[in-house]
């Protein structure tokens, strides 16, 4: 973070087709990930590989244009690398983005969740193994894994823009394939309103180190079962790429009053 003035204050991880977003920077300064040691490199098309510093507004934020998943063989702790890089670099607070499916009736294409809480599915836990103290608590409780008082903010920024926002429970699943119809029927038993592939580990990971978190899912399909067509990755790319200028709008609303 030595090329940026300014130390970063709030984190953004963008999520499938969300990469356009990171254009609300200005006077961007723009790091290839392959140029950071130990950074890992996202192998799944519609995630670029590049850190951008810059000001949203007034306020002093990194983006990670990009993000890597489970699913690409990434250990969970090179999964969630980048999340407390930033966080040492004095990020506070940390807001995640990510493609779901949409499960409850209310996760229509196009319409933003807002998390809730997380159903962790993917059989993984970035906490796992010999423990660093410098991260945090060996033990970090969960219960408020996502900031109240930013989701209230989050929801509020959502609806003066008539945005088609709700709250709801995420279920994180390892893929890399789409869920069975049979496994969305389970997640609906379980209380899930969307699933995904990601976002969880750097949950845990920011909740450990202290850092609030909001995360805001697009719904870019119905889950399976619930289309009426088979799924593909084209169509979560599409969906995302149509939601982002939505996403940049909420971001302009909340991100002066988070730092």
């Amino acid at each position: 973070m030595r090329q940026w003035a300014a130390p970063p204050r709030v984190g953004i991880v963008l999520g499938s087709g969300l990469g356009e977003v990171a254009n609300g920077l200005r006077d961007a300064k723009k790091i290839a990930y392959k140029s950071i040691p130990h950074f890992p490199q996202p192998t799944v098309h519609g995630h670029a590989a590049t850190l951008h510093l810059g000001r949203w507004g007034e306020v002093p934020v990194a983006i990670l244009r990009g993000r890597v998943h489970l699913y690409e063989g990434f250990a969970p702790a090179e999964v969630v690398f980048p999340v407390r890089v930033l966080v040492l670099a004095g990020v506070k607070t940390l807001v995640l983005t990510c493609a779901a499916g949409g499960i409850a009736r209310r996760a229509t294409p196009g319409s933003f969740m807002i998390l809730s809480d997380h159903l962790n599915f993917q059989g993984q836990n970035p906490l796992v193994g010999p423990h660093d103290e410098r991260w945090g608590p060996r033990f970090p409780d969960m219960t408020e894994a996502y900031d109240a008082d930013l989701r209230r903010l989050a929801l509020r920024a959502a609806r003066a823009r008539r945005l088609k926002c709700f709250e709801g429970v995420y279920a994180a699943m390892l893929g890399p394939n789409y869920e069975t119809p049979a496994e969305i029927r389970a997640l609906q038993r379980l209380g899930a309103d969307a699933v995904g592939m990601s976002t969880v580990p750097e949950a845990i990971a920011a909740r450990q180190m202290g850092v609030r978190v909001l995360a805001i899912a697009t719904i870019t399909n119905r889950a399976a079962g619930l289309a009426r067509r088979p799924l593909a990755h084209q169509e979560v790319m599409a969906m995302g790429r149509s939601a982002a200028r939505n996403l940049v709008g909420l971001l302009d609303a909340v991100l002066p009053q988070m730092a």
